[in-house]
């Protein structure tokens, strides 16, 4: 039997990807966690044979998962899964591990593809993530700003650029308010942008938000 956990915080979205695995892979067995936390616990109490994991979830999000189940279970292959596209999200999840970066827009084949190629031992690139990939290896693509934030102070970023008080990305990441204008104050001087306004329009421009 093989075990994947899912991981997203919407109900909906969960309950089309099980239904998918579970008919096209008839010995699947599906268990989903909505946020962090939840994923966390599984992880520890469970076998898994493969991780399909969301990026934007509430509080610590999916690359920070990410980052923890390379702490915990070194071998676990990993497939992220963002409703962003992958020229600003899946080189940073490769380099935590990911086995695989989908696209939520991706074909339902494509995801049952990337699905039995992890599982099989491999990893999945999109043709457009591998041109990518030779391109950022090769040299002539050039980092952007944000490529030089942390895991947290890209989650920062985005949370400041939907609008999101100090107080408020505080509260959803379970931190002090000091502690997020340490973030906020750490990423203006690493991408050159002190203003507000200037990380928000930054953050739509590149599609972070």
């Amino acid at each position: 039997m093989i075990r994947i956990l899912l991981v997203d915080d919407h109900a909906l979205v969960r309950r089309g990807l099980r239904g998918l695995l579970e008919e096209d892979l008839p010995l699947v067995e599906v268990f989903e966690a909505e946020n962090a936390q939840q994923a966390t616990m599984l992880l520890l109490a469970e076998e898994w044979d493969l991780v399909l994991l969301d990026i934007n979830m509430p509080g610590r999000n999916g690359l920070e998962v990410l980052e923890e189940i390379r702490r915990l279970h070194l071998q676990l292959p990993v497939i992220v899964l963002s409703a962003y596209s992958e020229g600003e999200f899946a080189l940073r999840a490769f380099k935590l591990g990911a086995a695989a970066y989908l696209n939520k827009q991706s074909a339902s084949d494509e995801l049952l593809v990337a699905v039995k190629r992890v599982l099989g031992g491999g990893k999945y690139v999109t043709a457009a993530m591998g041109e990518r990939l030779a391109a950022a290896l090769g040299g002539e693509i050039k980092a952007s700003p944000h490529e030089l934030l942390s895991n947290r102070e890209l989650q920062v970023l985005r949370l400041i650029a939907s609008g999101k008080t100090l107080k408020e990305i505080g509260a959803d990441l379970g931190v002090s308010e000091k502690t997020v204008a340490t973030y906020r104050s750490r990423l203006s001087e690493k991408m050159g942008l002190g203003s507000k306004v200037d990380l928000t329009r930054y953050a739509v421009q590149h599609g972070l938000v």
